[in-house]
């Protein structure tokens, strides 16, 4: 590992200080990199570490005004800016606007290699199939079709990195972050939707561990598409189950007329495959199903109780 005292340590800008930029950027630091973050609020920086190797930059991404103040000559580059909320316009923004002023910024310069985490949400298959990097995309949902446009703008050949990879996530959950474990808790026996649907999931820690299986297998891998998510494709009905009788309330029923339709205006059933992450990258999740990954999770609820 390199001191992070030595003026040639590698250098990577993050983009975004979420859920996940948050724990990439602290991951980094214990890696020896410098590490440069961009968020759009100061707020977002609170839980990194005080460090002199952690510069911190507040600016909209989408703008160009922080392009005079990172350097665009990284040795890794890392775009998980989320949303930001203000529906349609507010994805376009965050996702493409932002991409396309990375690109811009870039032009200056060279990353080493760039990393996008993207989402499963661009695959528009609903027959409970398996779905690999090849399937169709688009075509499904306005903000679907934007996260592809995103992909396109970090994928052209302008944008200027040696090597990219498009990781596209599939639903990220893990400490302080468990949405579907806090809707079978309050639940109250009834959950909205179909049970029979299946679940693509993934822990922080294997997102965390997928970005950097790319960075470091970055010299013999030119880039590419990579599904990010666990071994095991559950059905809701399954997981709501386990997870209601870990958590000893009563195991709820799925009833579709209290469905709220997320931004594709129905929830995708489909089982996203990793093969091709595992074999290419040597990628493994740590929590290679629910039942792993929720565990450690309910563990620390019970401390903490």
């Amino acid at each position: 590992m390199l001191s992070v005292c030595q003026s040639k340590a590698p250098g990577v800008v993050v983009f975004g200080c979420g859920y996940v930029g948050s724990s990439l950027v602290k991951e980094a630091v214990r890696r020896g990199y410098r590490v440069t973050v961009l968020s759009r609020g100061a707020a977002r920086f609170e839980e990194l570490p005080s460090s002199a190797a952690v510069e911190r930059v507040v600016a909209d991404l989408a703008t160009d005004e922080w392009h005079s103040r990172i350097d665009p000559r990284p040795d890794v580059v890392i775009n998980c800016v989320g949303s930001g909320g203000g529906g349609v316009e507010g994805y376009r923004r965050s996702y493409v606007e932002g991409m396309e002023s990375i690109a811009r910024w870039l032009s200056a310069g060279e990353a080493g290699v760039a990393i996008y985490t993207g989402s499963i949400g661009v695959y528009s298959r609903n027959d409970g199939s398996m779905v690999d990097e090849t399937a169709e995309v688009g075509g499904h949902s306005v903000y679907a079709d934007l996260l592809l446009d995103a992909e396109r703008c970090f994928l052209a050949p302008g944008f200027s990195a040696g090597r990219r990879f498009v990781l596209r996530l599939a639903g990220i959950y893990g400490p302080g972050r468990h949405a579907f474990l806090d809707r079978v808790r309050g639940s109250g026996g009834v959950l909205p939707g179909r049970g029979e649907g299946y679940m693509n999931a993934i822990h922080l820690e294997d997102v965390c561990g997928a970005v950097w299986a790319a960075i470091d297998r970055s010299g013999t891998d030119a880039g590419g598409v990579y599904n990010v998510v666990d071994d095991l494709p559950a059905r809701r009905s399954e997981v709501a189950a386990w997870l209601a009788s870990r958590l000893g309330v009563p195991c709820p029923r799925f009833d579709d007329t209290k469905s709220s339709p997320g931004r594709s205006g129905r929830v995708r059933n489909r089982r996203i495959s990793n093969d091709k992450i595992k074999s290419r990258l040597g990628w493994q999740p740590r929590y290679p199903n629910f039942r792993q990954g929720y565990e450690e999770i309910l563990k620390a609820l019970r401390k903490n109780k």
